[in-house]
């Protein structure tokens, strides 16, 4: 699954906001379905990955780079998913900055591309 960082946060933030929560809510219901079907020897864990634009951060105490960003909104997404019923043994926050885009251009429609959440389930 690959969600645009807008649904989820505003601009510098990694605080989820209503619309954020909702996406986040159907994803939880349908993987808490889901695991009932993953055979029980299958070592299973949903990473979320955090990705942000090229542009640097100016004036955040909170976030003094992209990795910190990155790597917050993941790991509020494992946060709020874990709340949710997903085993936090389960879950996994990655923080890729600016690093792995999705578009190597510097347009708008390019940077909003490349700020995302990526939710992908794995084996361990």
């Amino acid at each position: 699954f690959v969600f645009q960082s807008e649904v989820f946060f505003d601009t510098a933030s990694a605080e989820l906001g209503p619309e954020g929560r909702e996406q986040l809510d159907v994803l939880a219901t349908t993987l808490i379905l889901l695991m009932a079907e993953i055979p029980s020897d299958l070592d299973w864990v949903l990473r979320i990955d955090g990705h942000t634009d090229s542009r640097p951060i100016r004036g955040s105490r909170d976030y003094p780079s992209n990795w910190e960003l990155s790597t917050a909104r993941a790991v509020a997404v494992v946060k709020y998913l874990a709340g949710r019923g997903i085993p936090p043994d389960r879950l996994a926050a990655a923080g890729f900055a600016e690093f792995r885009p999705l578009d190597t251009g510097d347009t708008e429609e390019a940077y909003r591309k490349n700020r995302r959440i990526e939710i992908k389930l794995d084996q361990r």
